[in-house]
């Protein structure tokens, strides 16, 4: 699979075209913010003239709602989560905030599972120190939603086989089993002495912390404004142009 970026570029420019809306989750953590407006910034910077908004599910402004209302009725506008695996919030949340506007919605997928994502991965744990043969524990969020293990599932698998065929085992910090410090336990009782935490995670946060806190080797960073995560971005932009509008779809639902 070739890997280069520049594969999920979109060379054609239109006249008119959607907003790309970023849609984070919100933190109480001041870095998390920063982050996703550096990784705003460099979604703007690979695609000139297209107009990119950030809105949050919850704890940030501007809210989702509050973001889609600014762009006006009638407007159009690509809804790109900043969110790893499918759950409540892509699901239930973004398309109910979508719903309640005037805006014409499209939801583009998670970004995970995906190669870039992975790429991204490897980059962060080889700053942090990652060598060959350490075991590692991918630490997501978590969520009830068990199509949310089977994406984290997914993208353990496609970062295990970049390394190289190490362990890599999903963990999640709430919600759903193991847990980060369980996974690590496991790993060290299997007798890989070097355990590494690959922090699965759009931006730094509560959970980023505590997952971090648990490596009893070292800790990446979280995956934060890394070129091949605004590739990522446009390349799900791109695909959701291409969908029904939310509206219709939730309208064929009811």
């Amino acid at each position: 699979m070739n890997l280069n970026p520049s594969t999920y570029r979109n060379a054609s420019h239109h006249r008119t075209r959607p907003a790309l809306v970023l849609v984070a989750h919100g933190s109480r953590d001041p870095r998390a913010l920063e982050t996703v407006t550096a990784l705003a910034d460099r979604v703007r910077a690979l695609r000139p003239g297209l107009p990119v908004r950030l809105g949050h599910i919850e704890l940030n402004a501007p809210l989702l709602p509050d973001t889609l209302a600014a762009l006006g009725d009638g407007a159009e506008a690509v809804l790109v989560p900043l969110l790893l695996s499918r759950g409540y919030h892509v699901k239930q949340d973004i398309p109910e905030m979508a719903a309640a506007s005037g805006v014409r919605t499209r939801l583009a997928a998670p970004l995970g599972p995906h190669p870039l994502l992975v790429e991204t991965l490897v980059t962060r744990l080889t700053e942090a120190g990652w060598t060959r043969g350490d075991a590692v524990v991918l630490a997501a969020a978590g969520s009830r939603d068990p199509e949310a293990a089977v994406d984290t599932g997914h993208t353990a698998d496609l970062l295990s086989a970049r390394l190289g065929g190490v362990p890599v085992v999903p963990a999640y910090a709430s919600a759903a089993k193991p847990t980060v410090p369980e996974a690590v336990a496991a790993l060290r009782a299997r007798g890989h002495r070097r355990v590494a935490i690959a922090s699965y995670f759009t931006a730094p946060g509560r959970f980023a912390t505590e997952s971090a806190q648990a490596s009893p080797t070292l800790a990446a960073a979280p995956l934060g404004p890394h070129p091949a995560m605004a590739h990522l971005i446009l390349h799900r932009y791109d695909e959701a142009r291409k969908t029904a509008p939310l509206k219709r779809t939730l309208a064929a639902l009811t």
